[in-house]
């Protein structure tokens, strides 16, 4: 929590366990939030490890800390040698920018004694929506608690999030009014997350925009517009894991996109940009970083991102001799699948990972 010091933090993440999800009140704001008295009963108590029971509180200082690498990171992605550097190993299509910076950009974190490690970034991040109506349901024992609970981000996030989708529609469509969105995945209901995808949709109707949730498949181009059924899409709010629109389900989507007939957000550029992991061979490198015009103070911030190298022929002997102190990840892959501890490896799967696309980083304690 924000206003809880560090030690504060750690004594509570070991010794307070008063403080407990009220289930009861969350099933209820999840049905007024979903306009479903079903809603609970159909979308979330089947999906028991949903919501954990207790929080885990965070000191200000690494959030602090937190802020100003995501910062760091964003400032890189913006600099044009940097940018020059990743599009050279990424999908032709990220080269198209429009304009989206990306809704919901996720950055994973490590908590430890030396402080957050940036691991990962996500450009399909899900959860937002139900920790928002998670921290209202919380049930706390303590005042200094209560009132971390009341957070403003957590207050005001229906009209930040709406400030945010109407940012992303801004920066490719200028002052045109946003009329329709399109929450958009394979096979949505499912989806593990569904249930968000629901609280999403009412979220934007609420506010005056029209919201569908829609198959990536189901989707059509024509007369120079996207569309669901009979209804024409202005922006996707693109949950897809298919981050650069290759797979023949999701053509309609990607032609739509290059014909710039819809705003797509995150996009492929977005990934591209930030989330292959083949960037952070780059980000912990205050060197390399430098070398970009990245300024100092922010360069210094790459200690902070585990030193990630590319795995080649050229290193595979070292990495596999130091295996037991790396972890080895596909460079744009998601959900920590094909994702593996060295200490874990066996020759032949070695063999698969020198003949894909992968990347290796030092195993944080």
């Amino acid at each position: 929590m924000t206003d809880l010091m560090p030690s504060a933090a750690d004594w509570l993440n070991s010794s307070c366990f008063c403080i407990t999800l009220n289930r009861d009140t969350l099933h209820a704001a999840l049905e007024r939030e979903a306009g479903d008295p079903e809603f609970s009963s159909r979308y979330i108590r089947p999906r028991e490890h949903l919501f954990s029971n207790v929080p885990v509180f965070l000191a200000a200082r690494d959030l602090q800390k937190m802020t100003a690498i995501v910062q760091m990171v964003e400032a890189a992605a913006r600099l044009p040698r940097y940018q020059e550097t990743v599009l050279a190993w990424a999908p032709a299509i990220a080269r198209f920018d429009p304009g989206p910076r990306g809704a919901f950009m996720g950055y994973d974190f490590h908590l430890g004694a030396a402080g957050p490690k940036l691991i990962e970034v996500n450009t399909n991040a899900g959860g937002a929506f139900l920790n928002a109506l998670l921290a209202k349901a919380q049930r706390a024992c303590c005042p200094e608690v209560e009132r971390a609970l009341k957070l403003p981000l957590v207050s005001n996030f229906d009209s930040e999030l709406v400030r945010m989708f109407q940012a992303e529609w801004a920066t490719q469509r200028g002052d045109e009014k946003l009329e329709r969105i399109a929450i958009v995945d394979d096979e949505p209901e499912s989806q593990y997350l569904y249930p968000e995808f629901l609280l999403a949709r009412q979220t934007f109707i609420r506010h005056g925009i029209d919201a569908v949730v829609a198959d990536g498949s189901q989707l059509r181009f024509s007369q120079d517009k996207l569309w669901v059924g009979e209804a024409p899409i202005d922006l996707v709010y693109n949950r897809l894991v298919d981050f650069s629109l290759e797979r023949p389900q999701h053509s309609a989507l990607r032609e739509a996109y290059l014909a710039g007939a819809v705003v797509v957000t995150p996009n492929p550029r977005n990934h591209a940009l930030l989330a292959d992991k083949r960037n952070l061979t780059l980000l912990s490198d205050m060197a390399r970083l430098s070398s970009f015009d990245l300024p100092a103070e922010l360069a210094r911030l790459s200690a902070q991102i585990p030193r990630t190298v590319r795995v080649s022929p050229d290193n595979a002997t070292e990495l596999w001799d130091t295996r037991r102190d790396l972890f080895f990840k596909p460079a744009t892959g998601h959900g920590a699948k094909a994702v593996y501890r060295g200490d874990k490896l066996t020759r032949g799967v070695w063999q698969q990972i020198l003949a894909a696309n992968y990347v290796a980083h030092s195993i944080i304690s």
